[in-house]
């Protein structure tokens, strides 16, 4: 008779398809992953954790898998769940490297801990006054503020110091609103104003966390002794300052599995590099190296305009399609911004007037300029939207106040008031409109968790937390409605229906020096969609399109 424990493992490795089982199998490391868009990858993962465990090769107490959004490590931790390792650490690279921080903080840094920066706009602002910029650089600019916020932020990740910043920026085109001298200027007056304030912000606990598990032994051999094995989900979208953290957890030793797609490399802007993937076998020359090539997501017809794309740009692996036949993608011409506003959401009140889910609905574009536009034309048509856009949403004002007023109320609760009801009281001021403001949605949020058992105490204290560390990835909550995205902020999710705008030359790509990225960018809109994809252009439509096959010449 078959030992429990065998039982177990031929269990968990029943659910997966011959390229996931051979992840799975593949329980010593180095392990590494390329895995193609919708094949599949974070259920290999999480069965390789599981199977290893069951079969006593992985301690599940001594894993600690690592990803880039919270919504991505919750799923992680819920998969794990129901196969049996409730205990596996699944967190994002910046909660981990936190938790660690302020553990040993008393013992390595002495004094109180620093106050943790949510959101840089403040602080930026700030640091444009004391920079005598504020007549230069117009602070009130939420655009302008998120440009300087970005570039602090990649020249962070990147390891480079205010004063070396001029010289490392050159060439880069992504911020050309504000010279470099200026930001330069901003980033030295920002990092003296967060030592005078004792504060970190989220490169800052990168920073220190590295820095004290490079220099100090005690806490390097027990955080090694806590964590020996090792996970990393989205590996080409690591920055040089993540990999440097990622060798320090790592030590010399191989127990390390990596999953990735260099198809889908789109933050560079940001400091992220796929070298450190592509170079995987280069560091560990006896690493394994498995191929995901099996699509789940899309339709035969969605996959192979996404295979186009690839084989244009030599981008990497093709996917194999498995689902049933759709729709032939569909390519739309407009005269105007405004006609393809309108027609767009023409098309959205027809499917849903047909039955279909307003959730799972997405209109996905380039810039937060487009999805101003298309937020204006649903409001004007009752439309109710969510939009996830490149700036963080706990960044927006009235999603600040209205936090400020929850944490005040959580110091004292309202006596006799249970938690839901006085959080519905305090969102009565900053509510304005129940299709736009992200308010609702944070109410949206707490009805889910309020119905969900695991999450307790139902107190505003435990809400806050859970928002926070939402924040702490910029990972808003969802609603059950359409969805208006960046190509940027879609990344990760997928949808039924997704119309893709403004496919134009000079909007996507945007200019020819980065019409790579750009490629790999309109790679992932492509396979946001699951069985409809709709594509619409203005006049001059972008050579992506032809590249995909979607227009002949």
């Amino acid at each position: 008779m078959s030992e429990p424990n065998e039982i177990r493992a031929e269990e968990i490795l029943s659910a997966l398809d011959s390229e996931q089982r051979e992840v799975a199998l593949a329980v010593r490391g180095p392990v590494c992953v390329i895995a193609g868009a919708g094949t599949g990858k974070t259920r290999a993962i999480t069965h390789r954790i599981a199977y290893a465990s069951a079969i006593g090769v992985m301690n599940p107490q001594k894993v600690l898998a690592l990803t880039f959004t919270a919504r991505a490590a919750g799923e992680m931790r819920t998969r794990l769940r129901a196969l049996g390792f409730p205990t596996v650490a699944a967190r994002t690279i910046h909660s981990a490297a936190l938790k660690q921080l302020l553990y040993f903080w008393p013992g390595v840094f002495g004094g109180r801990t620093p106050n943790l920066l949510t959101t840089k706009t403040g602080f930026i602002t700030e640091a444009i006054d004391r920079a005598g910029l504020t007549g230069t650089i117009a602070s009130t600019s939420r655009e302008l503020l998120r440009d300087v916020a970005s570039e602090i932020e990649w020249a962070k990740v990147s390891m480079i110091a205010p004063s070396d910043y001029m010289e490392e920026a050159k060439g880069r085109s992504e911020r050309n609103r504000i010279n470099s001298g200026q930001i330069a200027q901003v980033f030295d007056a920002y990092q003296t104003l967060m030592r005078q304030e004792h504060t970190v912000d989220f490169e800052d606990v990168l920073l220190l966390t590295t820095a004290m598990l490079e220099q100090e032994r005690e806490v390097r051999e027990r955080v090694h002794d806590q964590y020996r094995y090792f996970t990393i989900d989205e590996y080409q979208d690591i920055s040089p300052l993540q990999q440097r953290l990622i060798n320090a957890w790592l030590g010399n030793r191989e127990e390390i599995c990596v999953v990735g797609d260099p198809a889908q490399t789109i933050y560079s802007f940001a400091g992220a590099s796929p070298v450190f993937l592509n170079n995987f076998t280069k560091r560990f020359p006896e690493a394994q190296v498995i191929r995901l090539t099996t699509g789940y997501r899309s339709t035969p017809e969605i996959i192979f305009t996404a295979n186009s794309i690839l084989r244009s740009g030599e981008m990497g692996q093709e996917i194999v399609a498995l689902n049933a036949h759709g729709e032939r993608p569909v390519v739309t011409e407009y005269k105007d911004e405004a006609s393809e506003v309108a027609g767009v959401i023409s098309e959205i009140k027809k499917l849903t007037s047909q039955g279909v889910a307003a959730s799972d609905i997405a209109v996905l574009a380039r810039t937060n300029s487009q999805l101003n536009a298309l937020a204006k034309g649903c409001i004007a048509q009752g439309i109710a939207y969510q939009l996830r856009d490149n700036e963080r949403f706990f960044d927006r004002s009235d999603v600040r106040d209205f936090l400020k007023g929850v944490r005040q109320a959580s110091v004292i609760p309202a006596e006799g008031m249970y938690w839901l009801d006085e959080l519905r009281a305090l969102s009565q001021p900053f509510i304005t409109s129940a299709v736009t403001d992200g308010v609702t949605a944070l109410l949206h949020l707490a009805r889910e968790l309020d119905a969900d058992s695991s999450f307790s105490p139902k107190t505003l204290r435990t809400y806050l937390r859970e928002v926070e560390d939402r924040a702490e990835q910029n990972n808003p909550p969802v609603m059950p409605v359409t969805t208006l995205a960046t190509l940027h902020a879609a990344k990760g999710l997928e949808w039924e229906q997704v119309f893709l705008v403004g496919v134009n030359e000079g909007t996507l790509p945007t200019h020819d020096s980065v019409a790579d990225e750009e490629r790999r960018l309109f790679y992932v809109g492509i396979t946001r969609a699951k069985r409809h994809l709709a594509l619409s252009y203005r006049q001059n439509p972008s050579r992506f399109l032809r590249e995909a096959g979607l227009l002949v010449s």
